[in-house]
């Protein structure tokens, strides 16, 4: 029976930073988690339509500051930025600290994994065709220049009977090799005979070596000439 591991998990602390960052002793450490949880989940679901994949979380003694990673920043910001000064507040009146916000727009939406499910999930929300909507998404995203991608829907597809799984395939997908970048993305579309699980894998290249800023030929040694032996 084969172990799945979630990719962005498994490559935390070794290829990808965490997305909360900050320490707290052993009896605050709880308390700080749920904060970070509730930040996320009031986020995820006031701004549904902004394309918010990944929220990090700093925290300093004096203020807590919340980047947003997110496909249409202009939701977010609104008119003359008023919409994240009101952001502000009610995360402010949550948690009960000072929040500092920052909003970062996502160049390429279709290599994020978790915008590509969402954008599934609404269309299968639209009774389009499953297979179909799975076709596009692959076709959009190896178009965008992703090494490969995996989709995977389980649920009642096409409104049959029984649940079923099924998953399409393009390009390459290694997902026990630590250096390749690995997006993971998990959504669930409500539809009319249930609930379907969208999972999707892209794989976004390989991390880029951490050097000195120096060019890779460049930091290599010099060969060394072949020695020669005298008869």
């Amino acid at each position: 029976m084969g172990q799945k591991v979630n990719p962005i998990g498994f490559r935390t602390g070794i290829m990808l930073d965490w997305n909360s960052r900050w320490y707290a002793p052993k009896r605050e450490f709880a308390d700080l988690l749920m904060e970070d949880l509730k930040i996320r989940k009031y986020v995820s679901k006031k701004y549904k339509f902004a394309g918010i994949p990944k929220v990090e979380i700093e925290r300093t003694r004096d203020e807590v500051r919340v980047v947003m990673h997110a496909a249409r920043p202009g939701v977010l910001i609104g008119r003359k930025g008023q919409q994240v000064e009101q952001l502000q507040d009610e995360l402010q009146q949550l948690v009960g600290r000072r929040i500092n916000i920052k909003i970062e727009e996502i160049k390429r939406p279709e290599l994020q994994a978790h915008l590509v499910a969402e954008d599934i999930a609404e269309q299968l929300g639209k009774r389009t065709a499953f297979r179909r909507t799975m076709k596009r998404a692959l076709e959009q995203t190896m178009e965008a220049g992703a090494k490969g991608i995996k989709i995977q829907l389980a649920g009642r597809l096409g409104g049959s009977e029984m649940a079923r799984r099924e998953k399409q395939i393009a390009g390459s997908m290694p997902l026990s090799t630590l250096r390749a970048k690995i997006d993971y993305g998990f959504v669930e579309a409500m539809t009319a005979q249930g609930h379907v699980g969208i999972q999707v894998w892209i794989n976004q290249g390989e991390f880029e070596d951490q050097t000195d800023g120096a060019d890779a030929q460049e930091g290599q040694a010099p060969k060394k000439p072949k020695r020669t032996y005298k008869r």
